[in-house]
């Protein structure tokens, strides 16, 4: 394998950096922002806090709750809030990652009961990802009520179909409290192909879809993406002084692996290493952060990942990886990024001393197509392979217009 320059390091590292048009700034355990992103965030009303809209809908209702550690009311988990407003909840359905987040992804969630209310948790992860009519049989109401951080391969929006589905055959409400996406002010990357759907992409959308969980919710039902000509009774609590242009910064991390806003621009791009080879910070306070491999020839950080909460078996575990560290970067930006960008992996392919073994079958999962493998396989730019994207998106976009709840 042919050793890359010095000045070639150079090249890379002043490339990773200037990918996302950032700056210098620490990084941050949790989802801090700008001031001005602070501002704009504190005039948002997310849906379940609009309790004076939708609370009558709810009483004299027996409910099940889709619900995890981002489901709030201001300070508190949005059960103990309607269950002191005298909401008769009847069962919890957590999501991948359980009811308090803390489950490492894939990690299979069990049921259980919860310890402060004594209400019954119901994984909706691993063998149960769709409820049954039996789960749903003595429930009047569905509430979901999660955040999302718009990626296709984000598997709360497949938790929403399943729960949309079930719900559709029995012919069983379903109310989602809305709340913001940090990546919904722009729409990108590959639209997934029939064949390729599953848990981490169900259906033909680009990597990042630029919608909330409620308008992604009508899209569901208007596609007719439930099947069989179901069509789900689905209200949505919208949210207010929110549009896509709006920043938002998570007051609660959503998934044990992406710790801060940052880490929650990066995850569009970044997430595609997770079918490959190389590893994004797992095991490491820099999840979705940084990038690297034990034998990469580029970037000049390294890191070394170990089992912690959410990563109990990481990637390369116990091994130095080299590569690059992006969590230094201002964000200050970031919610004006318009695209995902495939440099940092193109480049760790063409490093890469075992190219036959880069891509694992998973990349194409999270791709949601073969074709984007064979393009950077076959040498293709970020920019040749972003215009084969383009007709497809102009269409999508002209589908997702019909959905949209907010400017």
């Amino acid at each position: 394998m042919k050793k890359i320059p010095i000045l070639s390091f150079f090249i890379a590292v002043l490339m990773a950096v200037l990918l996302f048009s950032c700056q210098s700034a620490p990084a941050q355990s949790e989802p801090i922002a700008p001031e001005m992103q602070q501002e704009e965030t504190a005039l948002i009303k997310v849906g379940a806090e609009r309790t004076d809209v939708y609370l009558s809908t709810l009483k004299g209702k027996r409910l099940g709750m889709i619900v995890n550690q981002t489901s709030t009311i201001g300070q508190k988990s949005i059960v103990d809030g309607l269950l002191d407003l005298g909401v008769d909840i009847k069962k919890i359905f957590s999501p991948e990652h359980g009811f308090r987040g803390k489950a490492d992804a894939g990690e299979k969630v069990k049921d259980g009961k919860d310890v402060k209310t004594g209400l019954p948790i119901i994984s909706l992860y691993g063998k149960n990802k769709k409820p049954t009519k039996e789960q749903f049989a003595d429930l009047d109401l569905i509430v979901f009520d999660i955040q999302d951080v718009g990626a296709r391969f984000y598997t709360y929006i497949s938790t929403l179909h399943y729960v949309m589905q079930t719900a559709a055959e029995m012919n069983l409400p379903v109310l989602i409290l809305d709340r913001p996406n940090p990546n919904g002010h722009f729409v990108d990357g590959p639209i997934l192909e029939k064949e390729f759907s599953s848990f981490v992409g169900l259906h033909p959308v680009p990597i990042v879809h630029g919608m909330t969980v409620g308008e992604y919710g009508q899209m569901i039902n208007g596609e007719g993406w439930l099947g069989d000509n179901l069509q789900c009774d689905l209200s949505v609590i919208t949210c207010e002084n929110y549009t896509h242009d709006t920043p938002y910064v998570l007051p609660i991390k959503p998934s044990p692996n992406l710790p801060n806003n940052l880490a929650i621009y990066l995850y569009p791009s970044l997430c595609l290493f997770e079918g490959t080879v190389v590893s994004v910070g797992r095991g490491t306070d820099k999840q979705f952060q940084v990038a690297g491999h034990p034998d990469s020839g580029i970037g000049f950080y390294d890191f070394t990942p170990e089992p912690k909460p959410g990563a109990t078996n990481p990637k390369h575990n116990g091994k130095s990886c080299k590569g690059f560290d992006l969590s230094l970067m201002d964000h200050m930006d970031g919610y004006q990024w318009k695209n995902i960008t495939l440099n940092l992996l193109i480049k760790f392919y063409e490093d890469a001393k075992d190219k036959e073994n880069f891509f694992k079958p998973f990349f194409t999962k999270l791709a949601g197509t073969e074709k984007l493998q064979r393009q950077i396989e076959n040498g293709k730019s970020e920019e040749e392979i972003r215009q084969t994207w383009q007709a497809d998106l102009d269409a999508f976009n002209q589908t997702r217009s019909k959905y949209l709840l907010y400017k």
